[in-house]
């Protein structure tokens, strides 16, 4: 692929996660609309606090940012972080260390990069509401491009019919690229989202990939879009369902309980995180992930 051409397909990819991302604030905002009645909906409907991000490269050169957009507080949402980036820069040592030991050609010689990507974690006011992540991203390198993504469920209180909805959904996504995909997905992300140092998934799984190459960018883009566009249709109608269920003190302990699982998985194995802080993107937006509110036994 020429340069000309691979900088147009960058900025497809930039665009298409903007887009996404419109589409999701919208959506998450209508849902603390519909929250007329049941708990909590005394309160004003929440509404996203857009903040811009930047990155900063070693030199104090521009080297890219995006779009924090945060809502605390709301009806539906206790916290809820949607983010969009395009960055750009030179890796450092400790970066390009892991890069080359993931098998990205030439990254030690030529440390040059280039990534746009969206990523949103919902943490619930309901714990009978399932809290969620999702992201798709496009990595370059002078040498390499590829693409990544996935989403998983992470309920406190699990309904096994809601488990069910969710990979259904994202499996009716998944299985126009070819039907080994969505298995494939599933089994990476049973094996990504665990937490080793507790023995256990941090949630009831979903689909992941990384590291998506297969020399055909219009393909891979497409299979990229549709893990983006599997999101809403598999996740906002269990929040719908479940969002004016009663809860008590017990059921509010076991999601503290369980977000505290989500921090230790973010803070010490997730990967966007160790690279967001290595190449010095904004940290609030990095770990934008965190709950605001946690408890450990």
């Amino acid at each position: 692929m020429t340069a000309t051409a691979m900088q147009d397909e960058k900025q497809q990819a930039a665009a298409w996660f903007r887009t996404l991302r419109d589409e999701i604030v919208a959506a998450f905002e209508g849902l603390e609309d519909a929250q007329s009645d049941g708990p909590l909906s005394d309160r004003a409907a929440g509404r996203f606090e857009v903040t811009p991000t930047t990155r900063t490269g070693d030199e104090g050169e521009d080297a890219g940012g995006g779009l924090m957009s945060v809502m605390r507080g709301g009806r539906v949402f206790e916290k809820v972080g949607v983010n969009v980036s395009t960055v750009y820069g030179t890796l450092g040592a400790k970066a390009q260390a892991a890069m080359a030991a993931r098998g990205v050609p030439g990254i030690e010689a030529d440390p040059r990069f280039w990534a746009s990507g969206i990523s949103l974690v919902a943490h619930m006011q309901n714990p009978h509401v399932p809290a969620v992540h999702m992201n798709t991203r496009m990595f370059w390198t002078p040498n390499a491009w590829w693409f990544g993504g996935g989403a998983d469920l992470n309920p406190c209180i699990e309904y096994a019919e809601d488990t069910a909805q969710f990979h259904a959904v994202l499996k009716a996504h998944l299985d126009p690229h070819g039907e080994g995909h969505y298995p494939r997905l599933k089994d990476w992300a049973d094996e990504y989202f665990f937490i080793p140092h507790r023995n256990r998934a941090r949630g009831v799984g979903g689909i992941f990939m990384d590291d998506l190459c297969t020399g055909d960018w219009a393909a891979d883009f497409a299979l990229t879009q549709d893990i983006g566009r599997a999101f809403l249709p598999a996740w906002l109608p269990l929040a719908e369902k479940r969002r004016a269920t009663p809860w008590g003190e017990a059921d509010r302990e076991a999601q503290l309980l369980h977000r505290g699982l989500y921090a230790e998985y973010n803070l010490v194995y997730d990967r966007g995180t160790k690279f967001g802080l290595a190449t010095g993107h904004d940290p609030d937006a990095v770990l934008m992930s965190l709950p605001p509110l946690a408890k450990w036994a």
